[in-house]
């Protein structure tokens, strides 16, 4: 018997802080257009995406890596309406995930990464940055799951949440979610939000840096934490330059 697909709520865990009403003018086909990927054993992958536009988006992305493997996904989430990235990861004995983000911009547009890591054998590290700067009345989202099968020894995982609010009006909501079985790991997450360094921009401008450009500045070191295990430089300054370009939008 075949499974009807229906909405998500805001009742649902993964789906708290979402734009239902845009998610569905995709259409509920939207949620079974899963991008599924396989590392064979002690294969390295990257990923470097820019998502998001003037109608709602949304990337459902499985990752199943196999012993000794390494994913890597950068992604800068910039869309004008609502725009989620989702990712679920399986990781085999002694893979590697290594995930950055960032998500920016203001209207009321809603962006967000949902993340589920399983650590499903001994010995696999993951680790997410993730980074939301926003203005006039825009969300940014993170929402990351750790799971830690028994036996699945010597994991060591983190996740780390950083948000930058230019406006009052604007949110940052950050959930980090532990479910350990195994007792030889090491989990840590940390999630804080505030506004920009006052002191900082005023030492800038004291030195005659106009105040758009101090604000650039101060946001290009914010972000950049997101982005520092991607050794494509080329790749690192794209993601960077979108972001920013963003920015540009703020007329603060």
């Amino acid at each position: 018997m075949t499974q009807i697909q229906t909405f998500p709520t805001r009742r649902d865990e993964a789906w708290r802080y979402a734009d239902i009403p845009a998610l569905e003018r995709l259409g509920v086909e939207a949620l079974d257009a899963w991008k599924e990927v396989t590392l064979e054993p002690g294969e390295t992958r990257r990923q470097t995406m820019v998502v998001g536009s003037d109608a709602p988006e949304l990337h459902r992305i499985r990752l199943t890596l196999g012993e000794g493997a390494r994913a890597e996904l950068f992604v800068s989430n910039i869309g004008r309406d609502y725009t989620r990235v989702e990712v679920e990861v399986k990781l085999a004995r002694g893979a590697h995930f290594e995930f950055g983000g960032v998500t920016i911009g203001g209207a009321d547009a809603v962006r967000e990464f949902v993340t589920t890591t399983v650590h499903a054998e001994p010995e696999a590290t993951s680790n997410q940055t993730v980074r939301s700067v926003h203005w006039g009345t825009g969300t940014g989202n993170f929402l990351g799951e750790i799971k830690v099968v028994k036996d699945a020894q010597k994991t060591d995982a983190a996740q780390d949440f950083k948000g930058l609010l230019l406006e009052a009006g604007a949110s940052a909501n950050a959930v980090p979610q532990l479910e350990i079985f195994a007792d030889d790991v090491k989990c840590a997450h940390g999630a804080t939000v505030g506004q920009l360094d006052e002191a900082a921009r005023y030492y800038m401008a004291a030195r005659g840096l106009p105040p758009e450009l101090a604000q650039r500045l101060l946001v290009q070191a914010f972000i950049g934490d997101a982005f520092v295990e991607l050794v494509d430089e080329t790749e690192r300054e794209r993601l960077l330059n979108a972001a920013l370009a963003a920015l540009e939008e703020a007329t603060l």
